[in-house]
């Protein structure tokens, strides 16, 4: 039968692509009836049979018996004399039915309806993967790596789907291999031409959020509520938590006993570092918790330029800024609140700076050479000699001058 060959290719794509046996037989009708159409102008005489199952199809054209003299027939209209072809007993009025092969809708057309298949079977392949992504946005997702290139890396996930992530989307730290598998969160999900793109990221604060679900069992049974979280990724994060629960620690059931807990999502996140706090509605002293490791002072909120000023013991400033002014800039987008850090009884006289807080600016080893002779702060080291720091040290006398002048700089703003 000419039409087996046709329907195997399709029991083809059915296997490949696990198209439903509904499905994939209203596609085959449709694609069918599209060509007869361009043939025959109309498809509402013929009847479709589709056993895809079997690699079996039939086209069946009904159409009315009318006069040989009837010149001007229809495409539901056959003459009696063509009619009696088909069986001999036929008579005017009486309905016909007659099997159309696919040889009968001619090579060019034949060709063109197996194109028109496939591409009807890709549509419904990419709206259905379209609609399966869609409905996971936004939760973590495991695939294998295929292909690394400079600004992407191409995923595959079991079941052979293309999975995109972008390379501002990837943790600093991350180094992938083909083969390797990769966990992140299904960010978007975007149409290019009808080709479904899925975005992965591993930078997205929800993919954070996602792992505290999966690995504390609280957090996902919803005893403890993850109120936001704030990240530079592969550095530094936040996460403030919460519990109705009175009897439940959130911070210490998050942490687990010595980091239990928290240590595969560091671990997962390239070792990023974690601050688990608890959330509150007093904004005081949620900044105050958001500036841990240090310990703040007091606060001073103002409600309408929304900025605060947080006052810190001197040996408090290095911490609540952090390395490169981590600490703070996260505790400022925990809180939503511009952060000023105010040294407690500073005055032009007796106002000293830990050495720390120059990190940006100065080598952490050059640094750690003042503090090893007992020089840890600015005017410590603004009181010395160049040459005697240089003969105390192993700094050379250029680099002490080059560290003095950032120092001078401090005082003079």
């Amino acid at each position: 039968m000419e039409n087996i060959a046709l329907i195997e290719s399709f029991s083809e794509f059915k296997d490949d692509k696990l198209i439903d046996r509904v499905t994939l037989m209203a596609i085959l009708e449709d694609v069918f009836r599209n060509a007869l159409k361009k043939k025959y102008g109309s498809d509402d005489n013929f009847d479709i049979i589709i056993n895809p199952d079997k690699g079996d199809m039939e086209i069946w054209r009904r159409r009315i018996v009318v006069a040989d003299d009837d010149l001007d027939l229809e495409n539901e209209e056959i003459t009696l004399t063509e009619a009696r072809k088909i069986e001999p007993d036929f008579e005017i009025g009486e309905e016909v039915s007659e099997e159309v092969k696919l040889i009968d809708l001619g090579r060019r057309a034949i060709l063109a309806l197996r194109q028109n298949l496939i591409s009807k079977i890709h549509e419904h392949d990419n709206t259905n993967l379209y609609k399966q992504f869609k409905d996971i946005v936004g939760e973590v997702y495991s695939a294998e790596v295929h292909h690394v290139r400079p600004k992407v890396v191409i995923l595959v996930d079991d079941e052979g789907n293309e999975i995109v992530l972008p390379k501002e989307k990837q943790i600093p730290s991350d180094f992938f291999r083909k083969g390797d598998h990769v966990k992140g969160v299904i960010e978007s999900v975007e149409l290019k031409g009808n080709k479904p793109q899925i975005i992965m990221s591993r930078t997205s604060e929800k993919f954070l959020e996602k792992l505290f679900e999966q690995e504390i069992p609280e957090v996902f049974d919803g005893l403890i509520m993850i109120k936001k979280v704030v990240r530079i990724p592969g550095e530094k994060a936040k996460v403030a938590v919460d519990s109705y629960d009175d009897r439940i620690d959130p911070v210490g059931a998050c942490v687990g006993m010595k980091g239990s807990r928290i240590h595969g999502i560091v671990r997962e996140l390239g070792n990023e570092n974690i601050d688990v706090i608890n959330y509150t509605t007093n904004s005081s002293l949620l900044i105050t918790r958001a500036l841990s490791p240090a310990k703040v002072s007091s606060v001073k909120i103002d409600e309408e330029s929304k900025r605060a000023e947080v006052f810190l013991k001197l040996e408090e400033v290095s911490k609540a800024i952090g390395r490169g002014g981590q600490n703070i800039k996260l505790a400022s987008m925990l809180t939503g609140y511009e952060l000023d850090v105010i040294r407690e009884g500073s005055s032009a006289e007796d106002d000293d700076v830990e050495l720390t807080e120059f990190s940006d600016e100065i080598d952490g080893w050059i640094i750690d050479e003042f503090a090893k002779i007992g020089l840890d702060t600015a005017k410590s080291i603004l009181k010395q000699d160049i040459a005697d720091l240089a003969r105390r040290t192993d700094l050379e006398e250029e680099t002490i001058q080059e560290v003095m002048r950032i120092l001078k700089e401090e005082f003079e703003d």
